[in-house]
């Protein structure tokens, strides 16, 4: 696949988004899969100075929560439309189902609504103004539809939580191995991509029951169902911690200054699942830290006054 290729200056413009107004995002996300989806697509909606959350789609998994790629999917969807009535936003126009299955080979979409809805939402949008993607699962969606309109390099900026630190003696992350010819196309095409990586990056974005319950444990009905989530996720809190990393996408995203980043050449994925490295490659961002204690006081808040910060949408 010949890829649209930007000038350098173009290209490094794009990872850098505008400070001073809000950004029209989409959000990719396994819903399902876990707990974490829930609390980035509750940070997405409820931070409209900073992003304007226009369409989520569901991805694809498969683990023990599901018995395929497309059940995955379709879990997923279920989970968002769930989610989103706990706090009274549509779902009709708003949510699309995304991929059934996995790509075949690297040439070959996956034809999808969401697929189509990423295409023309942000090939409707004029030239320099992309439309900014955050992927928080597996990501066959958004590589089907680059696939299907090559073009849309051009078009959009891409936010992914994906494999590990680069130092990491493996790639073997569950958003980034369950696709690879996907995860390939990401990494080749010279889309622009900030990525956050797993373990070494966002792996300490942990919460327990027990401060969940203290910060926003019965604030309002969101919240508490949130806390209800989590709390099932384990059958032994003592001493017990899980991530909440997928809200590191949509915070690297909303608060950057929480997420610095550096820029690199984009690293190749290996057939031994370890990246590799070769400096006439184009640039990406990676997210080298993120400051978990102001995302997690800023989500907590925003939590907190749901009702408040809804009310208007």
């Amino acid at each position: 696949m010949e890829w649209p290729k930007l000038s350098f200056e173009a290209q490094i413009a794009r990872l850098n988004p505008p400070a001073d107004r809000p950004v029209d995002m989409v959000l990719d996300t396994d819903t399902y899969n876990e707990v974490d989806d829930q609390f980035a697509l509750c940070l997405s909606l409820l931070s409209p100075d900073r992003v304007t959350l226009r369409a989520v789609y569901a991805a694809p998994f498969h683990n023990t929560r599901s018995n395929g790629p497309e059940d995955g999917m379709v879990k997923s969807y279920a989970e968002i439309v769930r989610l989103l009535g706990t706090v009274n936003v549509k779902s009709e126009g708003f949510v699309f189902e995304g991929s059934r299955s996995y790509l075949p080979d690297a040439e070959t979409p996956v034809d999808s609504p969401a697929a189509r809805d990423l295409i023309a939402r942000a090939m409707a949008r004029p030239e320099g103004d992309p439309l900014y993607v955050v992927a928080i699962g597996c990501i066959t969606n958004v590589a089907s539809a680059l696939l299907m309109e090559p073009k849309l390099v051009n078009r959009i900026v891409l936010v992914w939580l994906a494999g590990h630190e680069f130092s990491w003696p493996d790639t073997r992350e569950f958003n980034m191995m369950q696709d690879k010819p996907a995860s390939r196309i990401i990494l080749d095409s010279g889309v622009p991509l900030v990525l956050v990586p797993c373990m070494g990056v966002a792996s300490h974005m942990t919460a327990s029951t027990y401060e969940l319950d203290a910060c926003i444990g019965g604030k309002n009905a969101l919240c508490d169902a949130l806390c209800q989530l989590f709390a099932e996720y384990s059958d032994n809190h003592y001493g017990w911690a899980k991530e909440i990393w997928d809200a590191a996408a949509v915070a690297a995203l909303a608060h950057p200054e929480w997420a610095p980043t550096e820029l690199v050449h984009s690293p190749i994925l290996s057939l031994e699942d370890r990246y590799s490295f070769d400096n006439r490659r184009h640039f990406i961002r990676v997210v080298r830290r993120l400051n978990r204690t102001e995302i997690f006081r800023d989500m907590f808040t925003r939590l907190s006054n749901a009702e408040e910060i809804l009310k208007n949408r």
